[in-house]
């Protein structure tokens, strides 16, 4: 029996940070154990040049680190395909063939593409390649015939432009060739979505307000210390708040069972007066510890031979393009442009 597959990756912008780690790593870690699914995981290249096209080299140079990043969590070649999607050619002619599908309107008028071009602040230069990136998605989406997308709630509206096209497709040419997907979204808010260390709302590369999973000891450890708390809390014996705390936050989503009894008399004592915020952020530190340790000494045994891990990129890519071309033949042939078969 054909295993449902799933699709999932990331853009290649630099280190990955505990934001990706609870939003999505550790959860394609249980998806790939489960062994239920055929998973295809990758870098999202020509995602990224889509608004830094001048910082091709930056993008070269991360894809080395997000690999590493991939391997040090856990994630197993030999269990999910993973691969770099500017490798795989049949993408950029798949997303030509839809782009045919979808009106101009129809991409401007995307909630979520209109969020990122005004926080992007490209004015009247909107990048072409960016505006229509989410006919790009769905092309990648619909390569490997992906039944589902693990995607944060921010990004609803690229599945539901992916779902669209698949059924202008198939309706269009008469086929069933295409599968629509389904989005797999986080349970929780801050899973999906977990704030920075400054109480911005997303912990962002842009903003210097996260955690690495590369970071060393020394620098989680100043992080950590540096962490926005209660303002109002000057003093160890005043009452101090949780809400907004991001010590606390980071304590809830990264607490394991047997530390629940001990956050929770932490969180009863902080408020009411008489606990100091360096106290709470030293046991924080030793809660991510625990989980960073053993991230950090992998990933430093894989970058030891960073000639391996490019060869497990081409293994697979070339996978994966395998795939890709066989998607690409059906679509062609259902097209009718499948001119010397």
């Amino acid at each position: 029996m054909t295993k449902p597959v799933i699709l999932t990756g990331d853009r290649p912008t630099g280190k990955l940070h505990l934001g990706h780690y609870i939003g999505s790593l550790k959860n394609r870690i249980l998806l790939q154990n489960e062994n239920k699914y055929d998973m295809f995981v990758f870098l999202a290249d020509q995602q990224a040049l889509t608004d830094h096209a001048k910082e091709s080299q930056s993008i070269y140079e991360s894809i080395g680190n997000v690999a590493l990043d991939y391997l040090s969590v856990g994630l197993d070649p030999e269990q999910v395909t993973i691969f770099i999607q500017s490798q795989i050619p049949e993408l950029a002619e798949l997303t030509m063939y839809y782009m045919n599908l979808v009106s101009v309107a129809r991409l401007e008028r995307n909630p979520t593409v209109k969020t990122e071009i005004g926080q992007k602040g490209f004015g009247e230069s909107i990048p072409s390649g960016f505006l229509v990136y989410p006919v790009s998605q769905a092309a990648d989406i619909t390569a490997f015939k992906a039944n589902l997308v693990p995607v944060g709630n921010d990004q609803k509206p690229m599945i539901e432009q992916t779902r669209e096209i698949v059924r202008s497709f198939n309706y269009t040419y008469q086929t069933d060739v295409l599968v629509e997907p389904e989005g797999l979204f986080p349970k929780t808010e801050t899973e999906g979505r977990l704030p920075g260390l400054d109480g911005n709302a997303k912990m962002s590369k842009s903003l210097g307000n996260g955690i690495y999973l590369s970071d060393d000891v020394d620098t989680v450890q100043k992080k950590v210390m540096s962490m926005y708390t209660d303002p109002n809390h000057i003093r160890v014996e005043d009452p101090g708040k949780i809400e907004g705390n991001m010590v606390f936050t980071y304590l809830d989503v990264f607490g394991r069972e047997e530390d629940q009894v001990t956050i929770a008399e932490m969180k009863e004592h902080y408020q009411r007066g008489g606990l100091g915020d360096v106290k709470t952020k030293r046991y924080l530190l030793e809660i991510l510890e625990r989980e960073l340790v053993p991230i950090r000494k992998r990933r430093l045994e894989f970058a030891k031979d960073m000639g391996e891990v490019y060869n497990m990129l081409a293994k697979g890519s070339d996978k994966a393009r395998n795939v890709a071309a066989q998607t690409l033949d059906e679509v062609k042939t259902a097209m009718g442009i499948n001119y010397f078969k």
